[in-house]
């Protein structure tokens, strides 16, 4: 065994997996076997979590029914609520409301304790939107809206943020969203996840902690900055001349390099022809092109300050072009994020405890050996 230490695990195989694969060389990603760009546009947020659990697409009967049992899921309990009421109260960060909110979820269960693995993965899936929703509803001084079980994952999620059943362009947009970022690779939060269930603890937990590594501002929060920078170069009216003058100024330009990729961020890709589209329904182009204007102009800056890198867009820039049109709160992109997601970290939990061995890797020790008891009295 060598001791030749990979700090950040980087570069370390713990283990194999289904769910999805990353080239960050070649700029592709392949979500149960699916290249990213035919998934994402394409399926239900139900089928692609149907796709990570099962490894393949259900039929139109099995759908409906998995459709209908992940909807019968999305009640929570009125101690729950409360619990949300009172972060949104005392105006604390939504992520720090979804990690309380995750760890109460299974207060309705009657054992009083979590069941079945697969069982709690569901509940915890369906129960993140409305956690998020109820959160949010609090926060803004209104009364929480109570899922529906005739609208999709996407839909009722809206639905309960705003009260209304949203549009057709919006319910695209946002479950192109939650596909494109439902899974990738073993990234902090999921393989915080498989730690913990690693140990044959429980669901709720895993998802619990997994929330709490995806509330770093190193894993999950660079949206809302991106979205912070992109309004002051819209407002700008002169999107290229900002962009120099940020770069002239030596700020950074967020949204832009990616630690796994040398090239453009697949899910980039996929985000921006979702984004066009929302705004070209909605009839309202202007902010989109003036992202697309900072792209392309921020591209080319970074490539002549920095021609030894490739920084080019990530999946960050066009979630906050996406999101933002959409009307998702700002507030609430990392959360969001985490609604998406969950649907990854709950496969990988059960694709860990399907060949389980408990994750323990090991720390060199560099501390001082050999030392001498003292009495406190001597010290």
């Amino acid at each position: 065994m060598t001791d030749e230490i990979a700090r950040g695990l980087e570069g370390v195989t713990v283990a194999e997996t289904r769910l999805s694969s990353i080239d960050g060389d070649e700029g592709e990603l392949i979500i149960g076997g699916f290249p990213l760009a035919e998934l994402a546009g394409n399926a239900t947020f139900e089928e692609t979590v149907f796709l990570l659990r099962e490894d393949r697409l259900p039929d139109e009967g099995e759908l409906a029914s998995f459709r209908a049992d992940l909807a019968s899921r999305r009640g929570i309990e009125p101690e729950t609520r409360e619990t949300l009421r009172a972060a949104a109260q005392r105006e604390l960060p939504a992520m720090d409301a979804l990690r309380m909110g995750v760890a109460a979820a299974n207060l309705g269960d009657d054992a009083g304790e979590s069941g079945d693995p697969e069982t709690d993965s569901l509940t915890a899936i369906a129960v993140l939107p409305t956690i998020v929703a109820t959160y949010w509803r609090c926060r803004q001084g209104a009364e929480p809206v109570e899922p529906r079980t005739d609208l999709g994952h996407a839909a009722n999620y809206l639905y309960m943020l705003e009260g209304e059943v949203p549009d057709d362009a919006a319910v695209r947009g946002l479950e192109t969203y939650l596909n494109g970022v439902v899974d990738h690779g073993l990234n902090a939060s999921t393989f915080t996840a498989r730690c913990i269930v690693s140990t044959e603890s429980d669901v709720f937990s895993a998802v619990t902690g997994a929330v709490g590594a995806l509330k770093g501002p190193l894993h999950g929060g660079a949206p809302g900055p991106v979205l912070d920078m992109l309004l002051d170069i819209h407002e700008s009216g002169d999107p290229a001349a900002a962009v120099h003058e940020r770069l002239d100024a030596g700020e950074r330009l967020m949204g832009f390099g990616h630690r796994v990729y040398s090239v453009r961020d697949p899910r980039a890709a996929v985000l921006s022809e979702a984004a066009e589209s929302f705004y070209a329904d909605a009839g309202n182009a202007d902010f989109f092109e003036s992202a697309r204007e900072a792209e392309r102009v921020g591209a080319e800056a970074l490539a002549e300050h920095r021609p030894d890198l490739n920084l080019e867009t990530n999946v960050e820039f066009y979630t906050a072009v996406l999101l933002h049109g959409i009307g998702i709160p700002r507030e609430l992109f990392t959360a969001t994020f985490g609604v998406a997601r969950v649907g990854g970290w709950t496969s990988h939990c059960l694709e860990q405890l399907s060949d389980n061995k408990i994750v323990r890797p090991r720390a060199r020790y560099v501390g001082d050996e050999g030392r001498e008891w003292t009495a406190v009295g001597e010290r």
